[in-house]
């Protein structure tokens, strides 16, 4: 996944997409005090240039090892506000757009999330630390791999995860409280908002592959749905079916 807000100075995230990458190796690296005090500076531009208020999604993402869920080669970088390339020629976002799109959803203590597009697992990661009871869907078999082992390696226990078509949700264990998607989708998914409880939100990115605006959307009613915009975005795009 990648998500980042157009801006003039976004070229060093469009440039580390023409990567290739070597296989992963993150045995060498640990979570170091150094890295610790780079996540409260991080927490601190978080709160001051961007406006991140809400306590819990600053405390996840001081919580969680940005570091850990990217290549050594980058690792110095980890804690700025830069996107770096991952498997499956996909991307880690910006830590402003994660925090962005986890204080837009208004994730409470024991709520069911349904995220589509696990990527690497930073994202859940974020909204495990947030308390959150997290779903996630991976379309990319790499990906899905991938995460699943670091996972396992950071003691981090999503409730379920799944290698699928995040089109089609995971209805079974539907409805959901809220709903985060990682990826920029054409149309709004119907079969999504079919699985938000009703008073839950949904947080996406809408539009064509150049550039997307963020919404969020609440389940008023089973047959009235609020939509509220929040800027322009550039996500990889949402794709049917999975890729192995």
């Amino acid at each position: 996944m990648i998500g980042f807000r157009l801006t003039n100075t976004d070229s060093f995230a469009i440039f580390v997409k023409t990567l290739t990458l070597k296989p992963y190796n993150y045995s060498i690296m640990q979570d170091s005090f150094a890295h610790k005090g780079k996540r409260k500076i991080l927490v601190e531009y978080l709160r001051q240039k961007i406006g991140i208020s809400d306590e819990n999604v600053l405390s996840a993402m001081n919580e969680v090892p940005r570091h850990l869920f990217i290549e050594s080669i980058f690792e110095d970088f980890a804690y700025e506000d830069r996107a770096f390339p991952i498997l499956a020629h996909q991307t880690i976002s910006h830590p402003s757009t994660v925090a962005e799109q986890s204080e837009l959803l208004q994730l409470k203590e024991g709520e069911k999330v349904l995220e589509i597009g696990t990527g690497c697992g930073y994202q859940t990661a974020v909204l495990i630390a947030m308390k959150g009871l997290v779903y996630t869907i991976e379309r990319q078999k790499d990906l899905f791999d991938y995460s699943k082992k670091k996972f396992k390696e950071l003691h981090l226990y999503p409730k379920f995860q799944s290698f699928g078509d995040g089109f089609a949700g995971l209805p079974t264990f539907a409805p959901f409280d809220k709903i985060i998607v990682t990826c920029g989708a054409a149309v709004l998914p119907t079969e999504l908002l079919k699985q938000l409880k009703v008073g839950g939100k949904m947080v996406i990115p809408l539009g064509p592959t150049d550039e997307q605006v963020l919404y969020r959307f609440t389940k008023i009613s089973p047959t009235e749905i609020e939509k509220e915009e929040f800027g322009a975005y550039k996500f990889v795009p949402m794709l049917n079916s999975t890729n192995q």
